[in-house]
């Protein structure tokens, strides 16, 4: 797998995940564990973070039944890894919310 390689560095990283999400598809679990270790062998804790943001994302419509499956496999590889979801630190919500002029 692309993301197991020990001597990969932080520009292969960036374009395999770029790569990845520029599909039209959600990774499986293996391929985001994967590319999480990779984020920690070079460092890049904030890179891990967008990863699990993009992923979310990806999801679309079906994120409430996709989503927590992913979380639920990872989730022994991010507690390894002290990697924490966008939910646990807070960026589920975003902190500064304008209502739409259509709501009022």
């Amino acid at each position: 797998m692309f993301f197991n390689r020990p001597d990969i560095d932080a520009w292969e990283v960036r374009k395999g995940m770029s790569d990845m999400h520029g599909m039209d598809l959600v990774p499986d679990p293996k391929t985001i564990i994967a590319a999480l270790r990779a984020c920690r062998r070079i460092n890049d804790y904030a890179l891990a973070v967008r990863h699990l943001e993009a992923i979310k994302f990806k999801c679309g419509d079906n994120v409430g039944s996709i989503y927590p499956y992913i979380l639920q496999e990872i989730n022994p590889t991010l507690a390894e890894l002290g990697i924490e979801t966008p939910e646990q630190m807070g960026y589920g919500k975003p902190e500064f919310v304008v209502k739409s002029v259509y709501e009022s």
